[in-house]
């Protein structure tokens, strides 16, 4: 397994930064194209989520953690909100509230469980990009 972790500030500038950080770190592993689209969206409706529904009490950081492991990329945002994730099906006028259908639509798999340090959980959502082909293979 290849994994990377950040620690970002609770604010709404740390989706962006998120992004950014991620999408360096896909390039350096070689992921590109669709896949590192559907990832950074993921993460960006990971983030989004914990932004606006973690506690924020001082010193409380949200982490990003993104990792490799048998032929999937793992997308994780950890909160200190010990509350689940749930879906929910938002109207057509609705502003919000589609996040986690966003989510589940683009992920192989995605769920929760217990921050691995401290108060709160980690939402993560799991990608399988594509093998890759070795040259003069036929596609």
């Amino acid at each position: 397994m290849t994994e990377v972790q950040w620690r970002l500030p609770h604010g709404p500038r740390s989706a962006g930064r998120a992004r950014a950080l991620l999408r360096t770190q896909l390039a350096e592993w070689k992921v590109d194209g669709e896949v590192a689209d559907t990832a950074a969206l993921l993460l960006s409706e990971l983030m989004s989520n914990a932004i606006q529904h973690a506690r924020r009490p001082p010193g409380r950081e949200i982490g990003v953690r993104l990792a490799q492991y048998d032929g999937r990329l793992r997308v994780e945002v950890a909160d200190a909100n010990s509350g689940g994730p749930v879906p929910r099906t938002a109207e057509a006028d609705d502003e919000q509230g589609r996040g986690l259908a966003i989510v589940g639509a683009l992920a192989v798999r995605w769920g929760c469980c217990p921050r691995r340090h401290g108060i709160g959980k980690a939402t993560w959502a799991e990608l399988l990009p594509p093998p890759l082909i070795s040259p003069g293979a036929s596609a």
